[in-house]
């Protein structure tokens, strides 16, 4: 789970800080290109984040440290429904665990398209079980294939195990039937750095690039120097920079925070291929993203942002709970659509 050390001590916005971090905000995003418009959040919608982020708090209540976070996280999300109307197959992926899941209506084991999934969880937590619903989610709304892998976690195993096995399950994908037209990367939060960071790897590699790649509040900067991660310190009940800073310890090891196979915010986009980016307004992670997204723009990457007023840290795995989570989901599957080789049928 993508949250802080202490969950504990989720804090209420305080009123002033949270008209600074609006502001600021409000400036980042007069300069930072934004997709399409999201529109501004509903009091319905208020009312369900706040329900939500009371769940985190009463399930990470004394969770200090990864493996209790782990544990707290995994409790949490099997609390949520799982996928319904889809067909599952387990899967090694050249010893890679992973799950392939496609909607029911579709009948086959292998199809034309596919999302690769890489589920969040700060590099140490989080599995099929914590995912399947939004992947199952995506696959009903991109009629496609998503594959939904089981990475090595941390502290068990540090850089660059996660990142190997999200690469080792992509070329498994293409090696498997499916052209890397029809491949879209996709993960948040700790996976969307993953899913960035594979790609980039596979580019250095000179090898087939994926149709497109979507990243969810990635981490892009294990060294934490967005100034969101101060603007929003107050608005954001689940991320801080003393935890990414706590988390980048095991994870890199002797590794330096800014090193650009660690940290994309630092690497070289040329050739990236179209991105789609989802954050919260009021994260902590909002600067990883906007940062991000110019950078790559600047490279001549085709980027679209979405800043979602209001949303918390990883809301789009809470379709159950959350009406914007379907909204996210469905932005994320017509993305897909439009960069597939091969376009599902109307």
């Amino acid at each position: 789970m993508n949250g802080r050390n202490s969950p504990a001590g989720i804090r209420a916005p305080r009123r002033l800080a949270s008209l600074f971090a609006a502001l600021a905000t409000t400036l980042l995003l007069t300069t930072a290109a934004v997709g399409q418009d999201i529109g501004p959040q509903s009091q319905t919608s208020r009312a369900q984040v706040e329900k939500l982020v009371g769940l985190w708090k009463d399930h990470f209540a004394g969770a200090d440290s990864l493996q209790q976070q782990r544990t707290a996280f995994k409790a949490l999300m099997e609390a949520t429904p799982g996928p319904t109307r889809i067909q599952l197959r387990q899967i090694d992926a050249d010893g890679v665990k992973a799950e392939l899941m496609w909607p029911a209506r579709l009948h086959h084991p292998i199809g034309e398209r596919v999302i690769l999934y890489i589920h969040g969880g700060g590099f140490s937590s989080g599995s099929i079980r914590t995912h399947s619903l939004l992947a199952g989610s995506l696959a009903k709304a991109a009629s496609s294939d998503v594959l939904l892998i089981d990475y090595r976690l941390m502290p068990e195993y540090g850089y660059p195990a996660q990142i190997n096995d999200a690469l080792t399950a992509y070329r498994w994908l293409l090696d498997n039937g499916y052209d890397n037209g029809n491949v879209v990367v996709a993960g948040d939060g700790a996976g969307g750095n993953i899913a960035i960071e594979t790609v980039l790897r596979q580019m250095q590699a000179a090898k087939p690039l994926p149709a497109a790649v979507v990243a969810l509040s990635p981490i892009t900067d294990l060294a934490a120097t967005g100034g969101s991660m101060t603007s929003n310190a107050e608005s954001d009940p689940l991320v801080d920079k003393a935890w990414i800073e706590a988390l980048g310890k095991p994870y890199l090891r002797r590794r330096p925070p800014t090193d650009p196979q660690v940290s994309p915010l630092y690497a070289d986009m040329k050739g990236f291929p179209p991105l789609l980016l989802q954050v919260g307004s009021g994260e902590a992670l909002l600067d990883d993203t906007l940062r991000l997204a110019d950078k790559a723009r600047q490279a001549g990457v085709d980027v679209t942002t979405e800043v979602w007023p209001g949303m918390p840290h990883q809301w789009q795995l809470f379709p159950s709970l959350l009406d914007d989570a379907d909204r996210a989901s469905q932005n994320i599957a017509e993305f897909a659509i439009r960069h597939f080789a091969d376009r599902p049928k109307e």
